[in-house]
């Protein structure tokens, strides 16, 4: 796979700190702004990449480049991902994959036309503890509760409370506590147990965004509960809670570092976490899937992330959030 990287922001420096020992993946080219120069040709200059454009055209016509990886804001991943498919590229785009549902069945239709394979990274989806999850879960017996709490005090929440509104915060661009930090738990969710009957979002909300909430997920026989929150901090913890026992896992559900089944014997298993960087496994398969046109795998993670997809947005249809790139649909 030749990779062309789309950004610069913290999560594109987290996967430079460790592609180097994915021996499937060329770093082929970055692309930043041209005010953002001086930062891109220091990183062209750490980590070893052969180009850097500042045009997003100039980068989708290097026939060197076979895939693309979107790291901008969430507002910019459609536009950004259907201008890649359109020139025959395959692509990696962040999570949130898309601002609503919409604008990703028009995304996957497109990728299925022009035969390219379309991912959403997304960690924890690849994680080998997510896997061993899974395999387990008949373990702890009939499941009543899910509780996933990822909460945590934004460096930015200050500036946004004194009018400085950040990506992160901003309704134009996408943002938002659910499709920053609870997108996570939605993923972990649904990854185990499919689409849900009903969603329904309780949102606390300031200048129109949602800093926190809890979105409520209800199945046949057991509900769920996800808690995202930028504006305040708790003990990050999620549990799977059964007649036999319980999965706990402490940290966030991107990551699934620390994960326990416990009996209500008292008997405790450990479940090993990756000793790689939390990225690894996603890019070193999503790497496998492209260069060998696995079709077959990419289409079934796109129903994964449409089935997600389609719970944040009616969850935020249910808390009445609208983002500034959908005020003029109808």
């Amino acid at each position: 796979m030749k990779l062309g990287i789309i950004g610069s922001g913290m999560i594109v420096h987290d996967l430079l700190s460790f592609i180097e020992i994915i021996d499937e993946i060329e770093l082929t080219a970055i692309l930043g702004r041209k005010e953002s120069k001086k930062k891109i040709e220091a990183l062209v200059n750490k980590y070893h990449i052969k180009k850097s454009y500042y045009d997003y055209d100039e980068l989708l016509k290097d026939e060197e480049i076979d895939t693309i990886y979107i790291a901008l804001p969430n507002h910019l991943h459609y536009e950004y991902t259907k201008k890649a498919l359109l020139c025959n590229k395959h692509v990696i785009c962040e999570k949130a994959f898309t601002s609503n549902v919409k604008e990703l069945d028009e995304l996957i239709e497109l990728s299925k036309k022009q035969n390219c394979l379309l991912f959403e990274a997304i960690t924890n989806q690849y994680l080998p503890a997510y896997k061993e999850i899974k395999e387990r879960l008949n373990e702890i017996g009939k499941i009543s509760i899910i509780s996933c709490n990822y909460s945590q005090y934004s460096s930015r929440y200050d500036a946004f409370k004194r009018g400085e509104i950040l990506p992160v915060f901003d309704i134009n661009q996408s943002g938002g506590a659910l499709m920053d930090l609870n997108v996570y738990n939605i993923h972990f969710t649904i990854g185990l147990f499919g689409k849900p009957d009903r969603v329904q979002y309780l949102a606390n909300i300031e200048k129109g965004i949602d800093t926190s909430g809890i979105v409520c997920l209800e199945y046949p026989t057991f509900k769920a509960i996800c808690i995202g929150a930028k504006d305040c901090g708790a003990p990050i913890t999620s549990t799977i809670q059964g007649d036999l026992g319980c999965i706990k896992i402490e940290g966030p559900t991107s990551t699934l570092s620390d994960v326990q089944i416990i009996k209500n014997n008292g008997e405790r298993k450990i479940i090993d976490s990756s000793k790689y960087h939390r990225m690894y496994e996603e890019f070193k398969e999503m790497a496998g899937y492209i260069d060998n046109k696995n079709y077959d795998i990419c289409h079934k993670m796109l129903e994964h992330s449409r089935i997600v997809m389609d719970v944040l947005t009616k969850a935020r249809e249910s808390a009445n959030i609208i983002f500034g790139c959908e005020k003029d649909i109808k």
